[in-house]
């Protein structure tokens, strides 16, 4: 009963997300007041314990909602003037080759989407276009959907990860080596699976070359602490070797003058990545941003039943160093310049503000909600509890559904970030159990969750909307499903094979 209990939190929201098809802003705040209820009732959660708890989690919220605000008002800002539709323009007149452009498109712009944006938007933005292109509308859901997955957990500006590692407290440069593997293997079974979607399997040696470069450019930049550039510069990188192929194979074609757009948004993205960087990579500019330092220390909390939390710090924040910060920052810069040149209309940042606001409010909501869970079942044991059960039923074969476990919270609420805070601190604590290294199990959640992003509802929903599938979305899933399963398991294979060679 007791392992019933523990995981009744979970199952709520995953039933309500999954039956009856609500947000995470209305399931997280549900579930959040069962997992309160049962912490009481059950697991002797006081007083101390739960505003302890809760003010921990409302810290690791913050951390992760401002690069949500930042990175969200930076994509409508350049999506308001055209920019998004001006890069995927350009693609069209730098790569004749059809075939290698609708690869591009599915597999690799959408994953540079999902580098500065996520929330679906890569499906929702990639798809019209191959629409527009001559394909048949559920061929180009279905393309990016799985196309992008591989770029969940090192994009949308490092949200996914700065939630990670705010939940984990593990190093973002202790999770490269495991998790550029797993991605990397992700990566090429994700180009493999657009192929064969788009029926270009003959291009398998080109789709093996650039998932190795890929996964290469991405694995180096969260090794040297650039974890929120890993999958914007990867596919960068692989549409430049595109480009470059395309050059070799076909005519030179005339050159076309650069839109004030396409400038615009080269500028706004140009700049927050430099500032990003500038910030990591520079010692003397690192050394003086990281002084200030915003902290709070937590006393110790004890439950009736005596699961103990020792004091300690909650979440440190480096303000200077933040990547939301600093991407607001660069926003800030950019936009007068932008507008003194007459490269933006007046008043576009009002109406990206409306939109930010629209799409990122309800999704704060969930986010807190989410977090708030995840600390509660921490703090009050319920987690270790649930760790000690899948520890001890599945034992050593674990490794291998670590990833599926991921892929189950994104399928269920429709992010990698909900699903890393629900099950991450769980598969911290069966680490721990199994005395196996707790980054290996972490790595395969996340590659798991991304993966999940292909058959995630919410996400597939999103995509319909855009291209004439509104409705029809059960369909598109009928083609990702059998990719996201298939390669679910690879990575899980992979993940074991960490574990035991």
């Amino acid at each position: 009963m007791d392992y019933f209990l523990a995981i009744l939190p979970i199952l709520v929201v995953l039933s309500m997300m999954i039956f009856l098809r609500w947000g995470g802003q209305r399931a997280g705040p549900i579930g959040w007041a069962c997992c309160a209820l049962v912490a009481i009732f059950a697991f002797g959660l006081g007083w101390k314990v739960f505003w302890v708890s809760q003010a921990k989690g409302l810290l690791l919220s913050l951390n992760v909602l401002i690069v949500l605000w930042a990175a969200l008002y930076l994509y409508h800002l350049v999506n308001q003037i055209g920019g998004v539709e001006a890069i995927a323009r350009s693609l069209e007149e730098l790569i004749s080759d059809r075939g290698l452009l609708f690869l591009v498109l599915a597999w690799i712009f959408s994953a540079m989407i999902e580098g500065v944006a996520g929330f679906g938007m890569p499906i929702a933005i990639v798809a019209p276009m191959l629409v527009a292109l001559g394909l048949p509308p559920l061929v180009a859901v279905a393309a990016p959907a799985v196309g992008h997955a591989w770029a969940v957990t090192f994009g949308n500006m490092g949200l996914v990860i700065q939630a990670l590692v705010a939940v984990t407290k593990i190093d973002p440069a202790a999770l490269a080596p495991d998790g550029a593997l797993l991605l990397g293997v992700a990566c090429l079974a994700c180009g493999l699976g657009v192929a064969i979607i788009l029926k270009q399997v003959p291009r398998w040696p080109i789709i093996i070359l650039l998932a190795g470069c890929m996964s290469a450019v991405q694995y180096c930049l969260a090794a040297i602490g650039l974890p929120g550039l890993g999958s914007f510069s990867a596919a960068l990188v692989g549409i430049m070797i595109c480009i470059l192929i395309s050059r070799r194979t076909t005519e030179k074609l005339p050159k076309k003058p650069k839109t004030t757009a396409l400038t615009a948004a080269l500028l706004f993205y140009g700049l927050a990545i430099a500032v990003i960087m500038l910030a990591a990579i520079l010692a003397p500019v690192n050394h003086v941003l990281s002084r200030i330092v915003l902290s709070y220390t937590f006393p110790k909390v004890i439950t009736r039943l005596g699961v103990t939390t020792p004091a300690g710090p909650g979440q440190v924040f480096h303000p200077l160093l933040h990547p939301g910060v600093l991407i607001f920052l660069s926003t800030l810069i950019c936009y007068p310049i932008l507008r003194w040149k007459n490269y933006i209309p007046p008043g576009v940042w009002r109406q990206a503000a409306s939109t930010t606001v629209r799409s990122a409010g309800m999704a704060s909501i969930g986010i807190v909600s989410m977090v708030g869970l995840s600390t509660l079942m921490d703090h009050s044991g319920m987690t270790t509890l649930l760790a000690q059960g899948l520890s001890q039923t599945v034992g050593a074969a674990f490794p291998f559904f670590s990833p599926l476990v991921g892929m189950l919270g994104a399928f269920a609420t429709g992010s990698n970030v909900n699903s890393n805070v629900l099950f991450a601190p769980l598969q911290q604590k069966i680490a721990s159990f199994l005395r196996i290294d707790q980054v290996i199990l972490v790595s395969g959640q996340t590659a798991g969750g991304s993966i999940g992003s292909m058959i995630s509802p919410a996400k597939l929903v999103v995509g319909c909307s855009t291209s004439r599938m509104k409705g029809h979305d059960g369909e598109v899933l009928r083609y990702t499903l059998p990719a996201g399963l298939l390669i679910g398991l690879l990575v899980g294979v992979a993940t074991w094979m960490i574990v035991h060679f």
